[in-house]
């Protein structure tokens, strides 16, 4: 397949179930909202080494937000229920109450599962936390220094998607790197998805062929340092290559995500080739076939 004179390798991106919460932090503004949420998605790129993957969704409208500030959607990513609560608790907790302003609450109203973030997080008031309602919602408040804070008694989860991803070959770094940009920007646009790295220098293959007791290690077909020396997968014109991994709430958001990546990616020039990584399985049961996104 081609596009814009820019190959589309006919393979798959190898995904994996994950369990995603969504929250909804609002502030003052958008300065204030999206510093609290750059805090709370920090150290989230992959759970290779990370205690979590995060990052930002998207604004959130002021006549969408339950107390009609500005706000911003995060994500947070586990394949384990238990340490997702957990991670929920330290980020909400440590990153999102002491910033000036912040209100959480939940991001998922329709999901089926929850955690009462809100009412554990509550104790910090020392016995002075009251219930309150907010737009139809069951709330803490919670006295602190400047004021009060705010967070909704509990924050939905679901099932979702991780792994997908599209790894961009370019003539230059310059154009690798303005082709990745271009698709993040794209990216951004999507609802229900993140992009925790946003963009990968250092691909990974899981495991390693020399050292046994790596997680994941580099993945050598698609360095162009290595070309000659390994059996490599770039074109001979290729000299830099990026990897944009897509977490999402579900198959479908995660398909559009890839999809206008790439019709973004393929704009630029000096972009040769676009493929995506898979593993034979060790991953993910999840095959996203890169030619079925323009079916």
């Amino acid at each position: 397949m081609n596009i814009n004179g820019v190959v589309i390798e006919d393979t798959f991106a190898e995904a994996f179930d994950i369990k995603i919460s969504r929250i909804l932090i609002t502030a003052y503004d958008y300065e204030w909202a999206l510093a609290s949420a750059r805090e709370a998605t920090g150290f989230a790129t992959s759970i290779i080494m990370c205690p979590a993957e995060a990052g930002i969704d998207r604004l959130a409208k002021q006549n969408e937000t339950p107390d009609g500030r500005a706000g911003v959607y995060i994500m947070i990513c586990h394949p384990d229920e238990s340490k997702l609560e957990k991670q929920l608790l330290a980020r909400i907790g440590q990153c999102v109450l002491p910033a000036p302003t912040t209100a959480v609450f939940n991001g998922l109203p329709n999901a089926e599962n929850f955690f009462r973030i809100g009412y554990k997080i509550k104790f910090f008031g020392d016995g002075f936390e009251e219930e309150v309602e907010i737009n139809g919602r069951r709330c803490w408040k919670i006295p602190i220094m400047e004021g009060d804070f705010i967070i909704e008694d509990s924050i939905g989860y679901t099932d979702g998607i991780a792994g997908g991803n599209i790894i961009i070959m370019a003539e230059t770094q310059a154009s690798a790197l303005m082709a990745a940009k271009a698709a993040i920007d794209a990216i951004s646009n999507v609802e229900g998805v993140i992009t925790p790295f946003p963009i990968v220098a250092s691909g990974s293959k899981v495991g390693s062929n020399k050292y046994k007791f790596l997680k994941a290690s580099t993945n050598e077909k698609f360095c162009p340092g290595l070309v000659g020396k390994v059996d490599s997968e770039l074109p001979s014109n290729v000299r830099s290559v990026y990897e944009i991994v897509i977490n999402g709430i579900s198959l479908e958001a995660v398909k559009k995500a890839m999809k206008v990546a790439i019709l973004s990616a393929v704009k630029i020039p000096g972009v040769v080739k676009i493929t995506s990584a898979n593993f034979d399985g060790k991953l993910g049961k999840h095959k996203i076939w890169l030619n079925e996104l323009f079916d």
